[in-house]
């Protein structure tokens, strides 16, 4: 397959984990969509901090 398409087999693992879709609390979750999950976590997290300081 990488031969066809250029990119390096390794490349091509990558982006399939990426791709893949595990099970997360019995919904199916890409890592790109866990990656933004996180993201939107920490900014929650920080925001939730940033409100008890002020109560």
């Amino acid at each position: 397959m990488a031969e066809v398409f250029g990119p390096s087999k390794d490349s091509i693992a990558i982006w399939v984990k990426q791709a893949t879709p595990v099970m997360i609390q019995g919904q199916l979750k890409t890592l790109k969509d866990v990656k933004q999950l996180e993201k939107r976590l920490a900014i929650l997290e920080e925001e939730n901090e940033i409100l008890s300081r002020i109560a």
